[in-house]
């Protein structure tokens, strides 16, 4: 799974005028966005580009190689403007732009060279259907969802079916030897969320009173059947029962990611943290076994007992609500970090998104022409395993775990990184061709490290040990690809030691696997540079570091990688903050 890209506005719509470097840079962050346009519709149209609402991805033989020839002209003209443009800041941009363009073209060569095209036919409809098809979309661009429907589906005049489209790209690549079919894990996994999807979709058309979908719909199911028969002829037999990349297609994963530490210094700084942290736990959790006069003072025994105390149905998101509530008043009290004005929205997740994204995370807010649509933290709770069998959490609906869960997805981590920038106003460069999962996860796993000392103390157990399971991220996803540990071998250690459900811990390792290898390893990544810049800001200041001006400073950078962030923390924040 590649990185999506997510864009950010100009912030002219909420916050005034876009200062003038910002507008500047924008036109030029359209060359590459015009590209993204004409080859990916519906991952466009979501992020804010308008006019794409009825279009969709339409997979021709040649149109890997025909985008790669328009983001190289796309280049050569970021080439020829940063010959020519004065201005610092919006050079910086460009050359973001350009790199961008290049990571592309690395990728979607090495890409092709070395496996065959395949497609998961059903998550492909749900993300072009719900992308529209969403409380925050405006009534008058939901219909648009139904003319996707009928494209997809091949009703529409000069339209073939998507799933049609698939068969014959993969056909086309099948008799090359030299080419690598997907995992196998891969392959079973989305063939067990079909039904997801389709029930998914079907329910999403009728919340929305949709018409005229009826026809498309049952065409979409018959297809599908049909598609998930040919994969189980023809694709399966081609997959690889070896999930490891080539070395090659990890390697540039990682860099996709922002990674900046080599495979080596990862492992060997994610076991020392892994050790590390699970003393500080050992700790706490003597201390809550006392009070509470529990049997075992052991800190596996101690979240298995605070798993325990679990919420049910209705009183999930309620408790959700008010510990976000509680956050946010300690985010004033203290002055840590300014708040936005729009509040934050929490909701459960629906079969279909857990089938899409089976973890908590934040679902982005239209951020290109925002007219105040919200970032949403969407919570699972029940996933699949092997052989479909149902799979629910208990590591995110109990009280403890609210607090750092919270702090992670909603305040003050990935909620208030992109309410901050569509409120405040960020180069779309900085936002769309910078974005990296080492700034985003590593600014979500900082986030819960400054609000611990705030938890409490059975909140900040689970703080620390969701910390732990990013330490073991972070050396479990190399040594996967390394052959240094087997699939069993890692679900031992997230179970036993880290102390996930076989839920979550499933998920973790069908991230590792196939999912999305190399970002698992981000959020460690990105938590140990930013700690290193604030460290380093906080001795170049001394007594004038103030910690709220310092995390406005890098939520106002964007979302930029940590060797970019250090300059301008560096060369603007603390330059300024010593006058």
């Amino acid at each position: 799974m590649r990185l999506v890209l997510l864009a950010c506005l100009t912030a002219a719509s909420l916050v005034g005028q876009a200062p003038a470097w910002v507008a500047r840079s924008n036109q030029f962050a359209r060359i590459l966005l015009e590209v993204q346009a004409k080859y990916g519709p519906e991952g466009a149209g979501a992020l804010g580009i308008s006019g794409l609402d009825e279009q969709i991805t339409v997979r021709t033989k040649d149109s890997g190689s025909r985008r790669r020839a328009d983001v190289r002209e796309a280049r050569k003209k970021l080439d020829a403007a940063l010959a020519t443009e004065q201005d610092p800041l919006v050079r910086q941009d460009l050359q973001i732009l350009i790199d961008a363009a290049d990571r592309f073209l690395r990728s979607s060569e090495a890409d092709e060279g070395y496996f065959l095209p395949y497609q998961n036919a059903a998550a492909s409809v749900f993300f072009g259907v719900k992308s529209l098809l969403d409380d925050q979309i405006a009534p008058e661009r939901r219909p648009a969802a139904v003319i996707r429907l009928r494209k997809y589906t091949g009703i529409e005049p000069g339209y073939k079916p998507l799933t049609a489209l698939a068969e014959e790209r993969f056909r086309e690549q099948a008799a090359k030897p030299a080419l690598l079919g997907p995992s196998k894990l891969e392959v079973e996994k989305d063939l067990s969320n079909t039904k997801a999807y389709v029930t998914g979709i079907g329910l999403l058309l009728e919340k929305f009173h949709m018409q005229g979908y009826q026809e498309a719909y049952a065409k979409l199911k018959d297809q599908l059947a049909e598609y998930d028969a040919f994969v189980r002829r023809e694709v399966l037999p081609k997959s690889r029962s070896d999930f490891r990349l080539p070395p090659e297609i990890y390697t540039n994963n990682l860099a996709d990611y922002g990674v900046d530490y080599s495979q080596a210094d990862l492992t060997r700084l994610a076991h020392e943290r892994f050790t590390k942290w699970q003393g500080e736990m050992a700790l706490l959790a003597a201390k809550i076994a006392r009070e509470r006069k529990l049997p075992s003072a052991d800190y596996r025994d101690v979240i298995h007992v605070l798993k325990q105390e679990q919420l049910t149905g209705d009183a999930i998101l309620p408790h959700y609500q008010k510990r976000l509530a509680e956050i946010e008043a300690i985010i004033r009290r203290e002055k840590l970090v300014t708040l936005p004005d729009r509040p934050a929205m929490i909701r459960i997740a629906s079969a279909a998104e857990t089938a899409q994204q089976p973890a908590p995370h934040m679902q982005p807010p239209r951020l290109i022409d925002n007219h105040g649509e919200r970032g949403q933290f969407v919570l699972p709770l029940v996933t699949t395993g092997e052989g479909g069998k149902a799979l629910k959490y208990d590591d995110f609906t109990f009280a403890a775990a609210s607090w750092t869960l919270t702090a992670h997805e909603a305040r003050p981590g990935h909620e208030l990184q992109f309410a901050a920038m569509i409120e405040r106003g960020v180069s779309q460069a900085r936002a769309v061709f910078a974005f990296n999962s080492v700034n985003v996860e590593g600014w979500g796993l900082y986030a819960e490290w400054f609000m611990l000392p705030y938890m409490s103390e059975e909140g900040q157990l689970i703080s620390l040990q969701l910390r732990l399971l990013r330490a073991a991220r972070a050396f479990l996803d190399p040594e996967l690809q390394q052959g240094k540990i087997t699939p069993e071998g890692a679900m031992q250690v997230l179970r036993k030691d880290v102390v996930l459900s076989e839920a979550f811990a499933s998920e973790e390792v069908e991230r590792f696997t196939f999912r999305s290898p190399g970002q698992a390893v981000s959020y460690f990544d990105g938590y140990l540079r930013l700690r290193e810049i604030r460290a380093d800001a906080e001795k170049a200041l001394g007594t004038k570091f103030d910690v709220q001006r310092f995390h406005d400073f890098v939520l106002a950078q964007g979302l930029l990688p940590p060797g970019l962030l250090r300059q301008a923390v560096m060369n603007n924040f603390v330059k300024n903050d010593r006058i």
